[in-house]
């Protein structure tokens, strides 16, 4: 994997494949750079574009920092951006999500932006994504060693898939890197309170945005969803029909070819 130092100076590991016009990849909690196997995401994005997977920090070849602070995440993913030698098109999902749209007003390298389901404005997501004894249980897990056993309490009880989505996801090559990046779980989980949702700070904002929403999804992701579309004066919903949460992981063709539609718009 290649790195570029982010902001604070913390290293930001990212890989590169394919050929085409660039396509940075930002994963959301709970995983690194591999969740985009499941699929063969990645591989067929690839086919069209470079694509850069990145590891958010804390986990898989990125560095960290002694104090964790959302807002460093978003130089992160800007970082990776700036490294690119040409406009990027540049996509997140769920907390990858916030930490791209938030980069998005730290670099004019970009070319495009999709935004998969970000959990704000947190007084929309907080009531339903999060619960202070769940938070605290997964603590005590992790304190005790029991990094798998956390993650799982994540998915089950804050995210609740269903049993056949967890089953399939401890089934992938890319569980491993879940497990690993288990310690950065409660931070993620505490870190959007202080994040403050004001939409002003994009009415100049015209890069061209899709907003993908699952069609199973909660309620918390349509509200969060149509609250960010008023914000962003040039975006536009695209509803994965019978999906939720991880249409990459249940509908990956359904979801690769919505994004390269979009892509190919923007071009």
């Amino acid at each position: 994997m290649e790195t570029v130092a982010s902001g604070d100076g913390t290293p930001i590991a990212y890989e590169r494949t394919g050929n085409g016009p660039p396509l940075v990849l930002v994963h959301g909690t709970a995983g690194d750079h591999t969740r985009w196997e499941l699929g063969d995401v990645r591989s067929v994005l690839a086919e069209h574009h470079t694509v850069y997977v990145m590891d958010r920090r804390g986990r898989g070849g990125s560095g960290d920092a002694p104090e964790y602070d959302l807002k460093r995440e978003y130089e992160d993913v800007a970082a990776v951006v700036h490294s690119i030698d040409e406009p990027v098109h540049l996509l997140g999902h769920s907390y990858g999500a916030i930490c791209a749209l938030e980069a998005s007003l730290l670099t004019e390298n970009l070319r495009s932006l999709i935004l998969y389901e970000p959990p704000v404005p947190w007084e929309i997501v907080g009531p339903e994504l999060f619960s202070e004894e769940t938070v605290s249980e997964m603590e005590a897990l992790l304190e005790a060693g029991k990094d798998e056993a956390a993650l799982v309490v994540f998915m089950r009880d804050l995210l609740e898939l269903p049993e056949e989505q967890l089953k399939e996801l401890r089934s992938a090559p890319s569980w491993q890197g879940r497990v690993d990046a288990a310690h950065t779980l409660p931070r993620e989980e505490r870190a959007p309170f202080d994040y403050e949702w004001n939409p002003s700070r994009f009415a100049e904002m015209t890069t061209p945005t899709l907003l993908l929403l699952g069609g199973e999804s909660p309620k918390w992701a349509k509200e969060s969803t149509e609250a960010i579309h008023e914000a962003l004066p040039n975006s536009r919903i695209a509803v994965l029909e019978g999906q939720g949460h991880v249409a990459m992981n249940t509908a990956p063709e359904l979801f690769v070819d919505e994004v390269l539609s979009f892509l190919r718009e923007t071009r």
